[in-house]
């Protein structure tokens, strides 16, 4: 079953105006239930701007978008609903902590749905457990804080709201290489553990390549490519043309192939060119 379903969405800024712009322009896609999906693109391929129209905090110009087989614009109920079904994180969310403990930041979306102290504790604290932070952060202020565990926080702030899906946006900017690492693993992990769908917006294509079973491109408002990994980071020339990088591992086994015809191109991870390698060895595979 589909978790996201957009149809036909454009939406254009300052509509009717000398300043108008459309920043979506007729975009469809789906996205199962369970998926994680990245969504790449270029500044200002208008990545942000869709990503808005999924938990409703934008209204498409037209067409329509389904969380669970429902419009969410079809009544302010349901879209109230969706805003609690899909959890929204934008790039550097800890600008946005501000109570005097983390536990009192993480318990303020659920107390906000309306649950009881005890109860919005419980999902605070399962919540901060499962970005990896423990007990000894919860009397802290958010402010004491390293970028990686504020981050780490921030994102519990939504996970304590139960999301059925969770899109982040640049999860990791701002971070250093350990913190990178650190919140991609915990992404992954969440992923994998509550099987929530889950969409990665990212500038990295290694990240998206690693992480992600299918990737969106997007560019001048429009999903131009839509498929898995594989499929996308093929088309060298193509991403390069509309001005996206591929992952390094894939301009290296280009290379490779270019040497050897018998080493597949179709390789964007470590962990592949790793065991495809491993596999050569085993049956006395040279490079020739």
């Amino acid at each position: 079953m589909n978790a996201i379903r957009v149809e036909e969405v454009t939406h254009v800024y300052s509509e009717n105006s000398i300043f108008e712009k459309k920043a979506l322009d007729e975009i469809s896609f789906e996205v199962n239930k369970g998926e994680m999906v990245a969504i790449i693109g270029h500044t200002g391929s208008g990545k942000s701007t869709l990503i808005q129209h999924l938990n409703g905090l934008l209204k498409p110009t037209a067409g329509k978008v389904f969380i669970n087989g429902d419009d969410i614009h079809s009544s302010k109920e349901v879209l109230k609903n969706t805003r609690h079904k899909v959890g929204l994180i934008f790039q550097y969310p800890e600008h946005q902590l501000f109570e005097a403990t983390v536990l009192d930041d993480v318990c303020f979306g659920p107390l906000k749905m309306g649950k009881s102290k005890e109860d919005a504790e419980e999902s605070a604290k399962t919540a901060l457990e499962t970005v990896g932070l423990d007990e000894s952060v919860y009397k802290k202020s958010p402010f004491e804080l390293s970028g990686g565990q504020k981050r780490r926080a921030s994102i519990a702030g939504v996970l304590a709201m139960k999301p059925e899906v969770l899109i982040l946006d640049e999860p990791t900017a701002g971070l250093d290489p350990r913190g990178r690492e650190d919140i991609l693993g915990k992404i992954k992990e969440m992923h994998q553990t509550l099987g929530i769908t889950v969409i990665l917006v990212s500038h990295s294509m290694d990240d998206a390549a690693r992480l992600c079973e299918k990737i969106m491109v997007m560019n001048n408002g429009k999903i131009v490519r839509h498929g898995t990994s594989g499929e996308i980071f093929s088309e060298v020339e193509y991403l390069t043309s509309i001005g996206l990088d591929v992952p390094q591992i894939a301009k290296l086994m280009a290379a490779v192939n270019n040497m050897n015809s018998n080493i597949s191109a179709n390789i964007y991870t470590m962990e592949h060119a790793l065991s495809m390698f491993h596999e050569l060895a085993k049956k006395g595979g040279v490079i020739k």
